[in-house]
């Protein structure tokens, strides 16, 4: 990992961006024949209508090498030039050793140091934190962040309550220095361990080891209380966004496009009437991916960057929430 220091009128930003998503689509009437649901239901309460989900040999690894090489190739830099990988995700290949170890094998960043962070939803915004840290400090010259996860591994298609929101994917970003007129502009960034209990994952860990009770009894399987993780998001992701335009000298009328967390459209546009945004300054990703946890952001990030929904020079907006409960959001010049 090399030092370098931070030249004058430089700071972190993003320099390229990628994504990777399953080709097999699930859709509302392909969950109609597995659980008590139907299109119209899903669709109304959530906005989506269909998700990508991994074939069974695939695993997180696979889609977070894909996303991470598509953001090399758009940052136009070297896999070996990378100083940093981490990879956000809740469902890693394995406890150990990390999946980011994995992509950084596979990729060749000979020079990388590899590291998973655990933010869930949150993941790529405290991902961006401190990535733009090491670079502006010097540590690092380019940082590969990695957004990846495939939630169906982890969810469970006899719960109808949750198992229409989720998919699978990856996205990434990477970060380096560019001039001081574009960059990171400011970061949020929060924690409240008293919500983790809306939304977890009770077995596999030292608390519930994996047993034949732990398996029967479904804990391997994501649980949500969907109210009050609702009613969590939209206040935390609401003040996050506040602070975030305070604190880099911004109102509404300076954002191009909010990139929020795709968990649920009735979230998404709970913040767009918070905060008076017209829809067309809105990315919207959950009709076709529905909640890809970590990745929904950076995914959506890309898509807006290649459909020129976002310019360079432009502002992006990015604002996301997720178990923990953890939240945050970032406004970036790109």
């Amino acid at each position: 990992m090399a030092q370098n220091g931070v030249g004058f009128g430089m700071r972190a930003g993003i320099l390229g961006t990628g994504s990777a998503l399953p080709k097999k689509v699930l859709t509302n009437q392909d969950l109609e024949k597995i659980v008590d649901t139907s299109d119209e239901w899903i669709v109304t309460r959530t906005g989506i209508r269909e998700r990508r989900i991994a074939e069974a040999a695939e695993a997180t690894s696979d889609y977070a090498l894909l996303a991470g090489q598509r953001a090399l190739a758009s940052a136009g830099i070297q896999a070996e030039d990378l100083d940093m990988i981490m990879v956000s995700t809740v469902t890693p290949d394995m406890l150990f050793p990390s999946t980011a170890s994995l992509v950084q094998d596979r990729l060749g960043a000979t020079h990388a140091a590899a590291f998973d962070l655990e933010a869930a939803c949150t993941g790529f915004m405290y991902g961006d934190f401190l990535a733009s840290a090491l670079v502006n400090s010097g540590q690092c010259r380019y940082v590969l962040v990695i957004s990846a996860d495939l939630l169906s591994r982890i969810t469970d298609y006899e719960d109808r309550s949750t198992c229409v929101l989720f998919g699978d994917g990856a996205g990434a970003a990477v970060v380096g220095l560019v001039p001081e007129d574009k960059g990171f502009l400011s970061f949020h960034l929060g924690s409240d361990g008293a919500g983790g209990k809306f939304l977890y994952m009770p077995g596999g860990g030292s608390r519930m080891p994996a047993s034949e009770e732990s398996v029967k009894s479904r804990q391997h399987f994501l649980k949500m209380e969907g109210q009050e993780t609702f009613k969590y998001a939209v206040r935390a992701m609401g003040v996050s966004v506040e602070r975030v335009l305070s604190d880099a000298h911004l109102d509404m009328a300076d954002v191009d496009l909010l990139v929020p967390h795709q968990a649920n459209i009735r979230i998404i546009e709970a913040i767009r009437n918070r905060l008076h945004l017209d829809p067309a300054k809105v990315m919207y990703t959950i009709e076709k991916y529905g909640n890809t946890s970590a990745s929904s952001i950076p995914i959506a990030l890309d898509e807006a960057v290649k459909q020129g929904k976002v310019h360079p020079g432009q502002v992006a907006l990015m604002v996301g929430f997720g178990a923990g409960m953890t939240w945050g959001a970032i406004a970036v010049r790109l």
